[in-house]
C-alpha cells in the first residue's frame, strides 16, 4: 500500500475570489502530482467560488504560466479574474 506524497503551497486570493473564499490566502498540502485545474477544482468546491476556470489566468510565483504548468513545493498560486476598467 503507497501513501500518495503531499507538498505545501501557498493560494493567495484577490477580488472576488477574496470575497467567497473569505479569506486573502491560505496554506494548502496537496497532492505532489496535482495539477492547477485539480487545485482550482478543489478550491472551487471548497469556497464555492462562482468564478469558472475558462475566465481566470494563473500564475506562479508572481509570474502568468499555462494551466498545464507543474506545481512545486513552497509555490504561492494566484488565480486572477479579469479587470474591468474604465
Amino acid at each position: 500500500m503507497s501513501v500518495e506524497s503531499t507538498i505545501e503551497i501557498n493560494v493567495l486570493y484577490f477580488a472576488n475570489l477574496a470575497d467567497e473564499s473569505g479569506c486573502d490566502e491560505e496554506s494548502l498540502a496537496i497532492a505532489n502530482k496535482m495539477s492547477l485545474s485539480q487545485l482550482y477544482d478543489h478550491l472551487q468546491q471548497k469556497h464555492s467560488l462562482s468564478m469558472p476556470q475558462s475566465e481566470l489566468r494563473v500564475a506562479i510565483n508572481d509570474y502568468f504560466v499555462s494551466w498545464d504548468e507543474p506545481i512545486k513545493a513552497g509555490d504561492n498560486v494566484v488565480f486572477i479574474s479579469p479587470v474591468a476598467g474604465g
